[in-house]
């Protein structure tokens, strides 16, 4: 691995996990981990390009289709690509397709960037994820050997023990809050080689106490009503919640002024 390494552009390629939810800011957009990211890469490269293709609720099929062939294009230095995280969510997930699409995307990209990042996701504690960690650990593993295979860094998101702590998970309990995001840019900012400025983002969180059993159960119902119900109907009527949503930052355009702030400031 380069150590303070001198990188130009980057492209990420995703779904809402690198689009940024649930990283709020004022205005109503989402930030995220890969803005966050592009923000001190630029603060170091006068010029820095950065591109964000990521949208919301995209399966892997989606991704290969509609954003590794224009991320390919780009020839940027750094392409991030994390996906198929949301087809294991799903009732019925064919593995072995979701392996091939995500060997298809890394075949592509591999030789159209000088780094090419993959990522082991996080996962909070709960029972969902139990349910789906069989499927989630066969797409890690893919996700590993690919990386072997084609030179790739793999960001271990899923064995940081902060990571996997419900406080730093929004109430949707799908997308990680502004913290989750900066540790998670922090992860792949030293797995790019860059002098840590956070060396513990990965440590667990000081103990506080639990929340008690009347507010746990307030939250389980508030979560019901406003994001499990919704996310049931579009399940059950075939939508997305990125239908129709072009990405936030489609153009490979250098980093600078007023928007490297608006990337770098406080979200909230």
């Amino acid at each position: 691995m380069q150590t303070n390494p001198t990188h130009t552009s980057l492209v990420a390629v995703g779904d809402s996990f690198t689009e940024g939810m649930s990283d709020l800011l004022p205005d109503g957009s989402y930030r995220g981990w890969a803005d966050l990211l592009a923000a001190r890469m630029a603060a170091r490269t006068p010029g820095f390009r950065y591109a964000n293709l990521a949208v919301r609720g995209k399966l892997i099929q989606q991704i290969v289709d509609e954003q590794v062939k224009v991320a390919a294009a780009m020839r940027a230095d750094v392409v991030t690509l994390v996906g198929g995280l949301n087809d294991t969510l799903r009732p019925k997930c064919d593995m072995g397709r979701v392996r091939d699409l995500l060997t298809e995307a890394v075949e592509r990209l591999a030789p159209n960037c000088k780094q090419l990042v993959l990522m082991r996701s996080p996962g909070r504690q709960g029972p969902v994820l139990e349910r789906f960690r069989p499927r989630m650990e066969a797409l890690f593993a893919c996700v590993d050997d690919l990386a072997a295979r084609h030179g790739a860094l793999v960001v271990d998101l899923y064995g940081a023990p902060s990571l996997a702590d419900p406080r730093l998970w929004d109430v949707d309990r799908l997308h990680l809050t502004a913290e989750g995001h900066r540790r998670v840019a922090e992860a792949v900012w030293q797995s790019l080689g860059y002098e840590p400025e956070d060396p513990e983002w990965h440590a667990p969180m000081a103990l506080t106490p639990p929340p008690g059993w009347a507010a746990r159960r307030v939250a389980d119902v508030r979560f019901a009503r406003r994001h499990l119900l919704p996310w049931i109907g579009r399940r059950l009527t075939g939508r997305s919640s990125g239908d129709g949503r072009p990405p936030k930052r489609p153009a490979l355009l250098p980093l600078e002024g007023p928007e490297l702030l608006r990337f770098d400031g406080p979200s909230a």
